[in-house]
């Protein structure tokens, strides 16, 4: 079941249907978006809010993008450090245990 949820930004109300488990994480995402967009405004007086919206899209899509190369870093770097662990385990164990 959806529900409408009224999201601030930019001084403007905008009307947004989603699931009620995901209402907090819309607030989050609007207040944080409307923080970007405000940003980017009082650095480009000069832009109209079309420009805004994708230089603040490029920001968002920016940050996205470097937290999951890093996610996939580390990712990477666990199953390394689990794997070196595994081949010390089994080097310590008897023959007959492995």
């Amino acid at each position: 079941m959806s529900e409408a949820v009224t999201v601030r930004i930019l001084d403007r109300d905008y009307l947004v249907g989603c699931k009620p488990e995901d209402r907090d994480g819309l607030i989050s995402a609007a207040a944080y978006l409307d923080g970007k967009l405000r940003e980017l405004r009082e650095h480009n007086r000069s832009g109209g809010l079309e420009r805004i919206a994708v230089l603040a899209g490029l920001n968002v899509a920016h940050e996205l993008l470097g937290l999951k190369q890093q996610q996939s870093s580390r990712g990477e770097q666990l199953a390394q450090h689990l794997q070196a662990l595994k081949s010390k385990l089994e080097a310590g164990l008897p023959s007959s245990l492995q």
